[in-house]
């Protein structure tokens, strides 16, 4: 399905970022594993302060023992959409730095360096001709309990992948927003010097 864009971009941003955007309709094919691997495989990737790689991915192909219990700590409102997506992750960042030789501390950069590795995992199912779909209308409490969350890590967010379909699958209500969505002009995002 060809969306048109209507983001205005600097010419040297690369057309896989220029074209990310995050669809609810999805057409509930399957994913192979080997699919999935390979686009955790860049999620893995990702900087992170120490090389801590404090994130760790938890996943349900849609159908399978874990889609209903994984798809359930949605909101009703994204399970509504949701539920025709081909994979469903929730993405968990440790908040310890847990380095090799060192004492284990807070990590400040926790959730900045998993939403390093989404991003990652956002362009790298880009490539490979899938959408993603970040999420944080989630019953977090219930969804560390339910996953087996440790105390020491926070459940940062739920991405859901998949072939996109035609917005005429979305109830009404979500039709008219399945497009690529504007940002703010650069000028806006950048500060020399200070905020």
């Amino acid at each position: 399905m060809s969306v048109p864009s209507h983001r205005t971009v600097h010419p040297a941003v690369h057309p896989l970022i220029t074209g990310r955007w995050s669809p609810r309709s999805f057409d509930g094919s399957a994913m192979p594993q080997e699919d999935l691997e390979a686009i955790c495989t860049a999620a893995g990737l990702a900087p992170s302060a120490s090389n801590i790689q404090p994130w760790t991915f938890i996943y349900a192909h849609n159908g399978d023992e874990n889609w209903d219990r994984l798809m359930g700590l949605l909101v009703e409102f994204n399970q509504g959409w949701a539920k025709d997506a081909s994979v469903l992750i929730f993405a968990i960042s440790d908040t310890v730095s847990r380095k090799e030789g060192y004492d284990p501390r807070p990590s400040h950069s926790h959730s900045f360096d998993t939403g390093a590795a989404w991003a990652m995992l956002a362009l790298q199912a880009q490539h490979m001709g899938y959408h993603t779909h970040g999420m944080t209308g989630v019953d977090f409490d219930r969804a560390a309990k339910e996953l087996g969350v440790p105390d020491d890590h926070r459940v940062e967010a739920a991405i859901a992948i998949g072939k996109i379909a035609p917005a005429e699958r979305l109830p009404d209500g979500l039709r008219e927003a399945e497009m690529i969505s504007g940002r703010k002009p650069v000028s806006e995002i950048m500060k020399a010097g200070r905020f």
